[in-house]
């Protein structure tokens, strides 16, 4: 709901600047994924993403049941997010997207958000737990603006975003493509983490 609201708040308002429109967009997301997180984080662990979730079942942080029961209420939440969203502005309920977002370049991109995510979250949970909701929220914020697919790096999110031709919309047919790249990504994120996390400066080795 804050993506696709405040990426078509913000593209109205701009007259269709898409500068300012991605950095209303991206400002909006960070500022309520810190919200999000810190409020929800006591009662369900703050599961808005299943590649977050995946990660920690491969972990064994969560159990496989506590993933696949995250799964469907991740993504339909986000899809009744898209649609108050429209509600709210006078839109149709369901619009599919006409934004073509795909190529080589965009899932790359998406791999490397996913990376970068992951590795927030497990490092910053050792480093700075206390700070996690503020570092996941500056990241993803960055994110918008040094990947060429702007960060989605959520399935849910991906999914839901195909209901909607505003500014944070996509094409369904780009749907799958983004997906792969965000598995991709936690591949990729998890023996990185664990190298990371394992390595210890020479100082505190001595120690």
């Amino acid at each position: 709901m804050v993506i696709v609201g405040s990426g078509h708040m913000g593209e109205v308002l701009s007259q269709g600047n898409v500068a300012v429109a991605l950095l209303a967009n991206s400002t909006a997301t960070g500022l309520a994924l810190y919200v999000l997180i810190v409020l929800f984080a006591p009662i369900s662990g703050a599961h808005f993403n299943p590649a977050v979730s995946l990660a920690l079942a491969l972990r064994k942080a969560i159990t496989w049941r506590e993933m696949f029961a995250y799964l469907p209420l991740q993504i339909v939440g986000a899809i009744i997010g898209v649609m108050t969203v429209h509600l709210m502005f006078g839109l149709d309920p369901v619009t599919w997207g006409t934004k073509l977002r795909s190529g080589p370049g965009i899932w790359l991109s998406e791999t490397i958000a996913t990376i970068g995510l992951l590795l927030t979250i497990l490092l910053g949970h050792r480093a700075r737990p206390a700070q996690l909701p503020a570092l996941v929220g500056a990241y993803v914020a960055t994110a918008y603006w040094f990947t060429a697919s702007t960060a989605f790096a959520n399935p849910a999110v991906t999914i839901a975003r195909a209901f909607t031709t505003t500014f944070a919309g996509l094409r369904p047919i780009d749907v799958p493509g983004f997906i792969i790249a965000q598995l991709v990504g936690v591949a990729l994120a998890l023996p990185l983490a664990k190298r990371l996390l394992e390595s210890r400066s020479p100082e505190r080795a001595s120690s």
